[in-house]
């Protein structure tokens, strides 16, 4: 069972810098031990989970076991504390010269030669091993039973067509929700699968767009899916319309941190500078938009009088955001050298270079850097920004008035893999 008032978790993308997610949730359950009863944590603190790129990955395999909370984050951290690009992608130098080599030549040299023609390079990196990750991590055979059970009333996950240019979210529900269609979004109910995910975490360029096939006008309709962050105008939308009444958002830079240290104005970018500029703007700036959006709404209403309201279908919702203290690109820069070879010497390629503050392009390699001292570094700032704000994160939950009543029993324990 759920807790109620019926609250949403929202999981922004970043790649690697979704590491960060995870140590908010570790705080979050600790909090949760510490201040509730063994009964009433029986209950999952998140009745609605929403996942973009990363986010969707963490989102999904929270949902798969939302009636062991705390264990799934546990399970979630050790996978996170241990990582190795490895698990994501082709990071040993023949996959590297196979897919981001071949692509960076094929830029350089344009389509015009007939070998090239012959062979299309499809991403800057093969994710392939990323696949059998999700096999181990995320357990979707057990959603329904998570659904049926009463552990959790919805998962959401978003992708981006680039067939129709639109964007998509998927999700499945305890209870029938009908489809919403908005603006460029599309809602498509479940059945979810991996193939889903690994759509939602393709990051542009750099991982291969997936095959999913959607309803159309005329019947179902293939197409080729890449990451949810792409023209995802209204991240908390999904959330919302499932019938969120408070949010619990974890974004992955940018809203908290310091301000940064620019280039001198005598220095021109480089392409990895800029690039990774374009996938902060991708990952970021959507949900910090959006945010300021529930706010706007939440204190027009607070003028409105009881009359207007209930003329009205807008809602306040109440919003909890966390999200980095320091700049995760600066974090980045420290581990650079924690990449295997082949990945250093390809993004030395495009201008990634340097250590500490003489870095170039630590906001690119940030979403890539699939390394243990990076991912361990990002859990430990979530885990320290999140009891920081112990108090209002007990506030939020209602978590500072002990006592909650006792959950139903749940079902029997199943091993985490």
């Amino acid at each position: 069972m759920f807790e109620t008032p019926l609250t949403a978790l929202v999981l922004s993308g970043g790649g690697a810098r979704a590491a960060y997610q995870v140590g908010v949730l570790r705080a979050l359950a600790r909090l949760r031990r510490e201040a509730l009863s063994p009964a009433a944590r029986l209950r999952n603190p998140f009745g609605v989970i929403c996942g973009t790129s990363a986010g969707a990955i963490n989102a999904a395999a929270l949902a798969c076991h939302a009636d062991r909370f705390d264990a799934a984050v546990e399970v979630i951290a050790k996978v996170w504390q241990n990582f190795s690009a490895e698990q994501v992608y082709r990071a040993d130098s023949l996959g590297v010269i196979r897919s981001g080599a071949r692509w960076l030549t094929m830029l350089s040299v344009g389509w015009v030669l007939a070998r090239w023609r012959r062979a299309h390079p499809r991403s800057l990196l093969d994710n392939a091993p990323l696949a059998d990750l999700l096999q181990r991590l995320v357990p979707l055979d057990r959603l329904p039973r998570m659904l049926a059970h009463g552990h959790l009333h919805a998962l959401a996950v978003t992708a981006s067509s680039y067939t129709t240019g639109e964007h998509y979210t998927f999700y499945d529900c305890a209870a029938a929700v009908a489809p919403w269609e908005r603006s460029q979004r599309i809602a498509c109910p479940g059945p979810l699968t991996h193939a889903h995910l690994l759509a939602s975490s393709a990051i542009p360029f750099v991982f291969p767009a997936t095959p999913l096939v959607v309803p159309g006008r005329d019947g179902p309709e293939p197409g080729w899916f890449g990451d949810g962050s792409m023209r995802q105008t209204a991240p908390l939308s999904p959330a919302v319309h499932l019938g969120a009444q408070r949010l619990l958002i974890i974004g992955a830079g940018r809203m908290q941190e310091p301000a940064r240290h620019g280039l001198a104005a005598d220095t021109y970018p480089n392409l990895a500078q800029i690039a990774g500029h374009a996938m902060s703007s991708i990952f970021l700036d959507a949900l910090a938009v959006d945010i300021e959006r529930l706010r706007r709404i939440n204190r027009t209403l607070a003028l409105l009088p009881e009359s207007a309201l209930a003329d009205t279908l807008l809602r306040p919702l109440e919003a909890l955001v966390i999200a980095p203290s320091e700049r995760i690109d600066d974090i980045a820069a420290r581990h650079l050298q924690a990449l295997p070879p082949a990945m250093r010497a390809l993004l030395r390629g495009v201008g990634v270079g340097g250590q500490g503050r003489e870095a170039r392009g630590s906001a690119l390699a940030s979403y890539l850097l699939f390394e243990a001292p990076f991912t361990s570094e990002l859990i430990a700032l979530g885990e320290a920004d999140t009891q920081a704000r112990r108090d209002e994160v007990l506030r939020f939950f209602g978590w500072d008035r002990p006592g909650a009543e006792p959950a139903r029993a749940v079902a029997p324990d199943i091993a985490l893999p």
